[in-house]
């Protein structure tokens, strides 16, 4: 009797264990079954804040499937995502700078999924549209408003001085000299992040459209070079003057765009280039100091500039052709696309003031509002000109050979009509090659 229960309970305690052991297996699988989504991204193609990590968790409690980020330093996003598509191994998702139009942009008509057909387009503004879109098809979704970038300084420090806001270089050379004979430093410049340095050259388009208002179209065309663009030297040699005046400080060479905030709301630094939304991370950090109230902005007098940079579309999130996976992407984009998600994005961005839809109420306050509206806009270069962006971080590189007196101001600007030749031909392009 006691054998044969024995027996009976061995044999039960066999079967519990295949059946643990069975379903074990089974959860194992599913798990296994899970999708996981690759996305590819420089750091300057996602929030600091975090938010697109956190629409992504809510995106994988509702349906199941996850968000994989793999980020990349942005000098060398372009190359890598490039060697990437073209040997097959991009990321289901990549997130890359637009416009995708331009001959030297990032092909992504040739790499990616034709999104002509979601619903969520039509909901985008349309010059964020054009900016992910061509050969009559669009490919990608966006999401912050038009970008310009401005001189954001300290309201208390100008009143403290009795400084008024420039309105051209002299007027703003005199602004420094004063800031730096009072103990502060004018300048916050960011040169360790490579692109923040370069933004003085090619957000001053208006400029090159005020000698020609077809200036864009003939530098396509390769009609005329950009040693024909005045602005353009004189601008590189404003900078190094700048710098040699020691308007940007002792340690401008090892600053980082990340520690502005500090140095601005704790009145080392004076100035500071950034979007308006900028003040929303100060504040985040820096609640005491109350950016929004104590930070003004104006347009960057680099060579008497006068004219906002806009850019209508910074940059955008595209499918991979390629993927396993476009079905469950497609779904991801429907889900950011939500009215809901998209104020949530909003409000979990604080340098973000605007998305580029419509139905999303920016962050502007009616004085800024205002502002803006006051302004003449022209478009950016890099978003115009074929072969600026492509090369932006380089040209970060030439601006901080100059200021360690490697290059002179001549050397920064043939550099830059050098490489842009070079690419020109690399591209076969026809107007250089023809």
């Amino acid at each position: 009797m006691k054998r044969s229960m024995k027996k009976i309970i061995s044999t039960s305690l066999t079967a519990a264990m295949i059946m643990s052991l069975s379903v074990g297996m089974a959860t194992t699988a599913k798990a296994d079954d899970k999708v996981t989504l690759t996305f590819g991204s420089h750091q300057s193609g996602l929030p600091n804040s975090g938010i697109v990590q956190d629409l992504a968790k809510e995106f994988e409690e509702e349906t199941g499937i996850k968000i994989d980020f793999q980020i990349s330093p942005d000098a060398q996003w372009r190359d890598l995502i490039k060697v990437k598509m073209d040997s097959g191994e991009a990321p289901d998702i990549i997130c890359v700078d637009t416009p995708i139009g331009l001959a030297s942009s990032i092909h992504m008509d040739q790499y990616c999924v034709d999104l002509s057909d979601q619903e969520w387009l039509s909901r985008m503004e349309e010059s964020a549209v054009s900016a992910v879109s061509a050969g009559g098809k669009s490919y990608g979704i966006t999401f912050p408003g038009a970008k310009m970038y401005f001189y954001l300084y300290n309201k208390q420090i100008f009143e403290d001085l009795s400084l008024e806001v420039p309105t051209n270089y002299e007027e703003f050379k005199t602004v420094c000299q004063t800031i730096l004979d009072s103990g502060v430093t004018p300048i916050y410049e960011a040169t360790t992040n490579g692109w923040h340095q370069v933004l003085p050259l090619f957000e001053t388009g208006g400029l090159w459209l005020a000698q020609d208002a077809e200036m864009y179209d003939k530098l396509n065309a390769n009609e005329i070079g950009l040693d024909e663009i005045p602005s353009l030297k004189t601008i590189i040699e404003q900078l190094n003057e700048c710098a040699e005046l020691g308007y940007y400080g002792d340690d401008y060479l090892s600053n980082a765009v990340e520690n502005a905030k500090e140095a601005v709301a704790t009145g080392k630094c004076a100035m500071f280039i950034a979007e308006l939304g900028w003040r929303g991370e100060v504040d985040a950090d820096y609640p005491d100091f109350n950016a929004a109230e104590n930070l003004g902005a104006f347009v960057m007098p680099w060579g008497d500039n006068q004219v906002i940079g806009v850019n209508p579309a910074s940059n955008a999130y595209f499918i991979n052709k390629d993927s396993k996976y476009v079905d469950e992407a497609k779904q991801f984009f429907d889900f950011l696309a939500r009215p809901e998600n998209l104020q949530k994005r909003l409000d979990g961005q604080p340098e973000l003031s605007a998305l580029c839809w419509p139905e999303i109420t920016s962050k502007y306050s009616e004085e800024d509002q205002a502002f803006i509206d006051s302004l003449e806009k022209a478009n950016v270069v890099q978003t115009s000109v074929n072969y600026i962006d492509s090369q932006w971080m380089d040209v970060g590189k030439d601006l901080e050979a100059m200021y360690t007196g490697a290059y002179t101001p001549d050397d920064v600007l043939q550099t830059i009509i050098d490489r842009r030749n070079e690419q020109a031909e690399l591209q076969r392009d026809p107007s250089w090659t023809e």
